[in-house]
């Protein structure tokens, strides 16, 4: 980091705006190729990146009177915001996917979602990003935590389902396993998960 950058930065940190926007422009091109990273395949396809960037500046003036900066720089303040950004997004176009009564899995059936849909929205936030874990909270650090408990198979097949949000059809031939199977095992997947968290950090279903 530069002393012209430095010092921009210190200035950010006085809660100046007027420098926050110099930030911004100065280190456009770095955030932008940490929301293209982070954004996804599938989220790529109908999200832009500058259209989080946007969101993240906008947000970033609104947040700066309050903004903590003890314990992270501001290039890593602006990134966690660009992170709730994307997580959003994601919920936004596929939140309501993945509990569509017609969808290929039928409510109540094996593999079908919405006695888990709590969790799901936790896994999605969890699994969308791979940021440091100082910028997650704590349910989804205890959620990370769990998935590491699963089989390698299971992790995957969750990643596939919720984040990239394809059909049990295409997980079975990229995983090698019958449709069947891998409704069966998303949902004995999910279930593991709710004991994992426990009653007390595991969302209500």
């Amino acid at each position: 980091m530069t002393t012209d950058e430095n010092q921009l930065a210190e200035r950010v940190k006085r809660r100046e705006v007027a420098a926050l926007a110099e930030y911004l422009a100065l280190k456009h091109k770095a955030l932008a190729a940490f929301v293209e990273r982070e954004l996804g395949a599938a989220l790529r396809r109908k999200v832009e990146v500058d259209d989080i960037l946007q969101e993240t500046s906008v947000e970033a003036i609104r947040q700066l009177p309050a903004a903590d900066f003890a314990a992270r720089d501001v290039f890593s303040w602006l990134c966690q915001l660009a992170e709730r950004r994307i997580i959003d997004a994601h919920r936004k176009f596929f939140g309501a996917q993945k509990r569509d009564a017609g969808r290929e899995v039928p409510l109540g059936e094996a593999g079908g979602d919405s006695q888990h849909a709590a969790v799901i929205d936790l896994l999605v936030a969890s699994m969308t990003t791979a940021t440091a874990a100082l910028s997650r909270n704590q349910k989804e650090l205890h959620l990370l935590a769990a998935l590491a408990k699963l089989p390698a198979d299971g992790r995957e097949a969750l990643r596939l389902r919720y984040v990239e949000n394809l059909p049990s059809k295409e997980i079975a031939e990229r995983l090698g396993k019958t449709d069947g199977a891998v409704r069966v095992m998303l949902t004995r997947c999910l279930g593991q998960l709710q004991k994992l968290l426990g009653p007390e950090d595991a969302p209500r279903l």
